[in-house]
């Protein structure tokens, strides 16, 4: 299943570059695709045993003041609408569904992760529709007119799951541990709404492409760079609390299928390239991660 692991992005990549017409077609599925994967994702942690850390004050603070700060920064050095919305949705993008399983292959503290694998969801669930109230062409519009629409579709999609997988674990726990039984099947939900986002924002690039290779240059660069910074400040963050992995994972690892789904439907398509690139770097440094830390017990 490690081996298989290895291979989904550049799948998704390929499938992405060879079916993208298809995937723009199918798009509107991800969704959806997104709400199973975190209700099973949430159905199998057991929510009375989640834990509250300092630590995820810090990261959620980062990534708060960094989207909209690097945003109105890009924006007041001149800086294309496309490029700040880039920085925007890629900083305060939400931590991967399936961050625990890295983290804990790497020695990380399975609650920790857990907990804020849900926290963290659910704060994005709040500021993102806030946040994209005022850029793009949802800023002509007044304030809840905006954002109440957003929210709903977020909310729906990120806060939901966990609710509901309360729900069930309270009122229902024979549903929701047969839920449970099946989180498994998230590793292929999320190589599925990953397909289908890289294809989207493949077909963008080829159908809009033409004329903004500078900004998606750009995009690139600013992935590499924020994606440097995220792992190296969660690591510095998380030695505060004796837990060095759980912090360089729960800020850099990336739930880069929501964030291009929320770029493509709530910014400009072409920011989502960003996201594309950073699942792209991400997935190279944890995979560096992941062989360096076989290693090292090699030798030990």
């Amino acid at each position: 299943m490690q081996k298989l692991k290895s291979y989904v992005l550049p799948i998704a990549l390929l499938l992405g570059w060879l079916l993208h017409r298809y995937c723009a077609m199918f798009s509107f599925i991800v969704p959806y695709l997104i709400f199973t994967i975190l209700l099973l994702t949430f159905s199998a942690v057991d929510i009375k045993k989640l834990k509250f850390s300092m630590l995820f004050v810090w990261i959620i603070m980062f990534q708060v003041a960094a989207s909209m700060g690097g945003y109105a920064l890009l924006k007041a050095l001149g800086s294309n609408e496309i490029i700040a919305e880039g920085i925007l949705v890629g900083v305060l993008c939400p931590v991967a569904a399936s961050v625990a399983v890295i983290s804990c292959m790497l020695g990380a503290n399975r609650e920790t992760v857990t907990s804020y694998t849900i926290i963290g969801n659910l704060m994005v669930s709040v500021v993102a529709p806030i946040y994209f109230s005022f850029v793009d062409v949802q800023q002509d519009l007044p304030f809840f007119e905006s954002f109440l629409p957003i929210f709903k579709r977020v909310g729906t999609v990120i806060g939901l799951p966990f609710f509901a997988a309360w729900a069930l674990q309270a009122w229902l726990p024979k549903v929701s541990g047969f839920l449970a039984h099946y989180k498994g099947l998230s590793f292929y939900l999320w190589a599925m709404a990953l397909l289908l986002n890289l294809g989207q924002t493949i077909d963008f690039i080829f159908l809009h492409g033409e004329g903004n290779w500078n900004s998606i240059i750009w995009l690139g660069v600013e992935a590499l760079i924020f994606c440097i910074i995220q792992f190296g400040f969660g690591k510095w963050l998380g030695s505060k609390y004796g837990d060095t992995i759980s912090g360089g994972q729960l800020l850099g690892q990336k739930n880069t299928a929501m964030g291009i789904w929320m770029a493509n439907y709530y910014l400009h398509p072409l920011a989502s390239v960003y996201l594309a690139f950073y699942s792209i770097f991400q997935n190279v440094f944890n995979s560096w991660q992941i062989w360096r830390f076989g290693k090292l017990r090699a030798e030990s």
